[in-house]
């Protein structure tokens, strides 16, 4: 079975986070200024379980899904994450992956990939150990994470993708030292424009660094040629080097929408689903689920979710929409 909502969009891909936590605190996601000690996070007994977390996604597999990506906050401080993924892994998925800030990674890439992870993608703003430490604002050194992502390459979890948010006069001067570095690795490194997720990250137009700004930094050196989505849908524009050392891609939520292809749905920690990466709202499936609905009710829930969905944010964005009060990142993975 497949749903189609209201723009003729399938639902494939299912984003789940599994924990609001994170060590890090990026000022585009997490920071100190809100996220601090005082902060209440979710807890222990609010966060859906993992059986719980299986359960909704074999639903979810029934009605089209076939990938899925585990997210956070650091998806790898939840403790028995591999759990998780073998038993997500026995659910007949097209692709299992997930996103993490590699702190933990070097120590815990074996034991992922052993448990049936199939590829990892790596958030990293910068190679220089000064602003990294800066961005990620607890002063975690860039060459842990680097580490982190040659244990992954080594355990097979590739390609490994790794992803700069990019931040006019913060991070955008590391743009090409980032497409060198990596360039003849196998790995794909993913430019995002920076964007107004949530209403705790201060963004603000002018901090954007445009997609094509950062492909003619890249081009002007190494000349890139496009190359054809993987599939409908698929959030990142793909690049390559026409010298044959690999591909990039950029993600352009900003300056060129992509809203009429998105086939996602995203699931938080707690268990709200969302229908929108900048949703002002979701549905609660944890309370269903502890009150007995049977898979029949949660199928019924989800498709009428999704048929009657019309989200188009990045299409419409404006300084009305920009203010309005958006789920956080940190607590539906991005």
């Amino acid at each position: 079975m497949n749903l189609v909502d209201t723009r003729g969009r399938t639902l494939r891909d299912l984003r789940i986070s599994i924990t609001d936590r994170c060590n890090f605190r990026c000022r585009y996601c997490m920071p100190k200024e809100i996220f601090n000690r005082e902060y209440e996070f979710l807890q222990r007994e609010l966060l859906l379980s993992f059986e719980e977390i299986t359960r909704l996604t074999r639903v979810f597999t029934k009605l089209g899904v076939d990938k899925v990506r585990i997210t956070g906050g650091e998806p790898l401080l939840r403790k028995g994450v591999e759990t998780l993924i073998a038993s997500l892994g026995g659910l007949g998925l097209r692709d299992l992956t997930l996103t993490t800030n590699g702190s933990l990674l070097s120590r815990k890439a074996e034991s992922l990939a052993a448990a049936g992870l199939r590829r990892i993608t790596v958030s990293l703003d910068s190679l220089d150990a000064k602003v990294f430490a800066a961005m990620n604002d607890v002063d975690f050194p860039v060459s842990d994470v680097l580490e982190g992502i040659e244990a992954a390459a080594t355990v097979g979890l590739t390609p490994v993708k790794i992803n700069m948010v990019v931040k006019r006069g913060v991070n955008s001067g590391g743009i090409l030292p980032m497409a060198e570095h990596f360039r003849g690795t196998g790995h794909i490194v993913r430019f995002i424009e920076f964007m107004d997720v949530g209403v705790s990250n201060g963004w603000r137009l002018d901090d954007v660094v445009p997609a094509q700004e950062i492909l003619e930094t890249i081009n002007d050196r190494y000349p890139l040629e496009p190359v054809e989505p993987n599939y409908k849908g698929e959030v990142a524009g793909r690049w390559r080097y026409r010298d044959g050392a690999g591909e990039i891609g950029v993600i352009t939520s900003i300056s060129q929408p992509f809203c009429g292809d998105c086939t996602r749905a995203r699931l938080s920690a707690e268990g709200v689903l969302y229908t929108c990466l900048f949703a002002t709202g979701g549905i609660d499936f944890r309370g269903p689920i502890r009150d007995g609905a049977s898979d029949a009710d949660l199928t019924a829930m989800i498709t009428d979710i999704w048929e009657r969905r019309t989200d188009r944010y990045s299409e419409m964005r404006s300084e009305a929409t920009v203010n309005l009060p958006k789920v956080e990142m940190s607590y539906i993975g991005g």
